[in-house]
């Protein structure tokens, strides 16, 4: 009883501290957007507030003292950030990694583990470098691109291809190391989404243990309903959502600043303008209404997974559309905001100039790529769906 009331306290303070440590790191990516930019990551003590908030245990297992928090309350977790900052955002949202590691074995998760659920994964996985067998494992070396938030992990994944090493039905292999055993080679220069710190990741002649590679998309060593929700739908959801919230700060930023904005050639100010009445209400519901498609079809496949039910080609391919159709509109309403703010949104250190460029950074992603509504739509009309989708 005392090792139940203990766990209870726990949960109960944890609420408030967690809350707190939310709105301080809120604080701290709102003001510090710039600094984040200029250094190509984000700053140490920012990822020890994404720590303290509960971001990197939100969907560990609580078997291992994790949350194990539904996909879409990770997702608006994810969201509220990016809000604030789309790099913090962006580097939150590989919290999500819980949900693919759990294909590691059990007894590797526990390890993993040991020491407490706040453990922060980054990695690459492309192009997949040839690994080795030899005692002790697999050694890997060689170098992989995209490393988002790798300055800041405890362990870091890399894609890796072992030749006789069995099919993993075209999903790539992942090997997972400690983060001092690869080289960060910063070469992040890019328009948007400046601060995520997505360098090149060296290895050289690591031995990777085979317990401690997996399949990513694998099936999960863990059989409660989080962990049978599809890993790759979620990967591009928790990219999508980023830009969701980058969007809403766009707007928000408009109609803060549209009510005192006058005109140097005499126009009314910005709010009395008829055009920017009305385009402001269309990218408002875009939004919303993309918005409400992604967290209705979220909820729809977890509600099926907690019945007990598998999902169905289409809800998985759903998530997918959903996905790509929220980062797509995110970035349209980010250019409607642009467009409407004048001369104002050129000025690169305008918050409006930086959302547009984050904005427009997300569906440029792999996951969500204009092959997606191709793909999504063969789904819908009951043909085959491409390998690796959805």
């Amino acid at each position: 009883m005392a090792v139940l009331d203990a766990v209870a306290t726990r949960e109960a303070t944890a609420g408030p501290d967690r809350e707190k440590a939310l709105v301080a790191l809120l604080v701290q990516a709102r003001a510090r957007r710039a600094e984040f930019g200029a250094q190509q990551q984000i700053s140490a003590d920012v990822v020890d507030l994404l720590r303290e908030a509960g971001v990197y245990r939100a969907l560990v297992a609580r078997r291992f003292g994790g949350d194990e928090m539904s996909p879409s309350d990770f997702l608006r977790l994810i969201e509220r950030i990016s809000i604030a900052d789309g790099s913090t955002g962006w580097v939150a949202s590989f919290g999500f990694s819980a949900v693919y590691l759990s294909a590691l074995p059990v007894a590797t998760l526990e390890k993993m583990y040991a020491d407490g659920p706040d453990v922060i994964f980054a990695g690459g996985i492309f192009p997949p470098q040839k690994a080795v067998p030899v005692d002790g494992g697999l050694e890997v070396s060689g170098r992989w691109s995209w490393g988002s938030g790798s300055t800041g992990a405890d362990l870091i994944g890399v894609g890796i291809k072992v030749e006789g090493g069995g099919s993993t039905g075209g999903l790539p292999l992942i090997a997972v190391m400690p983060a001092d055993k690869v080289q960060i080679a910063p070469n992040w220069d890019v328009i948007g989404l400046k601060g995520t710190g997505s360098h090149d990741m060296v290895v050289d002649k690591v031995v990777v243990p085979e317990e401690w590679t997996f399949v990513r998309g694998g099936a999960s060593s863990l059989d409660t309903p989080l962990y049978q929700y599809p890993s790759m739908p979620l990967a591009a959801q928790v990219l999508a959502v980023v830009g969701l919230g980058v969007a809403r700060a766009a707007i928000d930023e408009l109609i803060g600043i549209a009510g005192g904005r006058t005109s140097i050639t005499g126009q009314p100010t910005m709010a009395d303008r008829a055009y920017v009445q009305s385009d402001l209400a269309k990218a408002e519901a875009a939004l919303r209404s993309a918005r409400a498609f992604f967290y209705e079809i979220t909820d729809e496949a977890y509600a099926t997974l907690v019945a007990g039910d598998p999902l169905s080609v289409e809800t998985r391919a759903l998530l997918r559309l959903a996905s790509t159709n929220a980062a797509r509109v995110g970035a349209d309403v980010a250019q409607t905001v642009y467009r409407l703010m004048g001369t104002t949104g050129v000025f690169a250190s305008h918050p409006i100039a930086q959302y547009l460029q984050d904005a427009m950074i997300v569906p440029q992603h792999a996951f969500l790529a204009d092959s997606t509504w191709q793909n999504a739509g063969r789904v819908l009309l009951g043909l085959d769906a491409p390998a690796g989708f959805p």
